[in-house]
């Protein structure tokens, strides 16, 4: 069967985007490729200048040249996530023919006023400008407090004050603080400079297909309304489960761990998507309020509810976290995580949310695992009930997405007799598959000025302060016992522990889906 006809997506209005650590991992890997699969898509703006900004000494000759071997570097691995064949010189041309390169610190003024400048000299743009930190998060601050000091975040608004005729905005990566009084204080000190609307907390995992199709799933489907509750929910397994380790991100690692690099920004925002009510509308203060409702109602997770562990070696020479590049060979950071919370709501009152998340395991896999509770089973007393698998809807956001359902039937025969199947739905079987790294969505919709996938000020003071308890005491105490899992393993066996007191168990990893 065919897939239904599209809605076209229109290209953004012409602007400028600068790009804050130009030189860095972050604008080479994964910024410019999106860009890339834009203009590839014909939704980059057809008036588009990009502005690099960074400490390294390039020009923009030198800088375009660094992306372009990266580019490269990318052409024919199907593993990677830009997925490209080759090159498109039209393509590229449209991406980097008004490309230009601003030298400088990030804590001097006076680059600023450089880049006022050249704001200035933009043809064509219309003053729309769209500032990108990818940067370390200590500058997150400093360099949002100069693009506001330097006025380069004043709009211009239409007579009505309805819609900027010129608009600025910044994206700003994670992590967002690294607990609620840092999250509380850096998004006063962003405030302080520039508007809610005009600032966007990215959160790449937001831009994959799966996890928009979580809300088209529940609130497009009215067979599944009626079960997405405490009645019909047993309990919701979250897992973003790498088979890679720390690689060179050691120093990074060591100063953030598991918990504030996936917990509150990319797990929650999963459970989130799940575990919302039904917006008014699809518009961003709707979706937003909705979840931020999620957060409210979330308790705090009670230190005895968590579970953290570190990676060590593994079989074939595997090093384990302590061996890693710009590690403390004694170092007490957790590279996994579990926990169990709930939501003290209506819908969904004593129904368990676990989540897991961990490097160097079994397999990659993120996914979101809902359990329903079993049907009475006397009707089946001659069949081995207790023998047979729950019934769980998987929604799999990486590597494959999916979408399966695991349910009863009867066996071909003349007596009854039960056994379990699946239904799945894979992307790859009805749409094809489009380079996308998760960013494309995102930038597009900075550029649209749509904020419905960002997280909002208050939604990330209420995910830090769910964590809050867990943080105080994992930092006060040192982990005793690491390394307590091995590399390529499940994950350690306290958190298998975390829930056989529940009576239940994780999905394991390595099962075929």
């Amino acid at each position: 069967m065919a897939a239904p006809p599209r809605r076209e997506a229109k290209p953004p209005g012409p602007c400028t985007m600068v790009i804050f650590g130009a030189g860095g991992d972050l604008t080479k890997r994964l910024l410019v490729p999106a860009l890339y699969n834009l203009a590839h898509t014909g939704l980059l703006p057809e008036t588009f200048e990009l502005i690099g900004v960074d400490l390294a000494d390039l020009d923009a000759d030198t800088w375009r040249d660094s992306l372009h071997r990266m580019m490269e570097s990318f052409i024919g691995k199907a593993a990677g996530e830009s997925r490209i064949d080759r090159i498109e010189d039209d393509v590229w041309q449209h991406l980097t023919g008004r490309m230009s390169y601003i030298k400088g610190d990030f804590s001097d003024d006076g680059l600023y006023q450089m880049l006022k400048r050249r704001l200035e000299q933009a043809s064509g743009t219309g003053g729309n400008c769209l500032f990108y930190l990818a940067v370390a998060d200590r500058f997150f601050e400093p360099v949002v407090t100069r693009i506001g000091k330097a006025g380069l975040f004043e709009e211009n608004w239409d007579q009505d004050g309805q819609k900027p005729e010129r608009w600025r905005r910044v994206v700003i990566e994670k992590p967002f603080g690294h607990d609620e009084a840092s999250a509380k204080a850096l998004n006063a000190a962003i405030l302080r400079v520039a508007e809610e609307h005009q600032i966007f907390r990215i959160d790449h995992f937001l831009g994959k297909e799966t996890v928009q199709n979580i809300m088209a799933l529940r609130f497009a489907n009215g067979m599944f309304e009626p079960l997405w509750n405490r009645d019909r929910i047993d309990h919701v397994q979250i897992t973003a489960a790498e088979t890679v380790g720390v690689e060179t991100r050691g120093r990074f690692y060591e100063k953030t761990g598991a918990l504030r690099d996936m917990v509150p920004n990319h797990v929650f925002q999963l459970l989130a998507m799940v575990a919302m009510e039904p917006p008014a509308g699809f518009d961003a203060r709707a979706v937003r309020n909705r979840k931020t409702d999620v957060f409210t109602a979330m308790h705090t997770v009670d230190p005895k509810d968590a579970v953290r562990g570190q990676y060590g070696p593994g079989p074939d020479g595997v090093a384990g976290y302590r061996q890693e590049q710009d590690v403390d060979p004694d170092s007490g950071t957790e590279t996994y995580v579990a926990m169990k919370l709930g939501i003290d709501n209506w819908r969904w009152a004593g129904v368990p949310f676990y989540l897991r998340t961990g490097k160097h395991m079994t397999r990659r896999v993120t996914e979101i695992a809902i359990r329903f509770k079993p049907a009475p089973s006397a009707p089946f007393e001659d069949t081995d009930v207790a023998a047979l698998p729950p019934n769980w809807l998987l929604l799999r956001i990486q590597p494959e997405e999916s979408i399966a359902l695991q349910f009863e039937v009867k066996r071909p025969g003349p007596v009854v007799d039960l056994a379990a199947v699946r239904m799945a739905f894979k992307y790859a079987d009805w749409f094809p598959k489009e380079p996308n790294i998760g960013y494309e969505t995102l930038i597009y919709d900075v550029m649209t000025g749509d904020q419905t996938l960002f997280n909002r000020a208050d939604m990330v003071e209420e995910t830090w302060r769910v964590v809050g308890k867990v943080l105080e005491t994992w930092t006060a105490e040192k982990a005793a016992g690491f390394p307590n899992y091995t590399s390529g393993s499940e994950g350690p066996a306290d958190a298998d522990a975390l829930m056989q007191r529940d009576g239940r168990a994780w999905r394991p990893l390595a099962e075929e889906r």
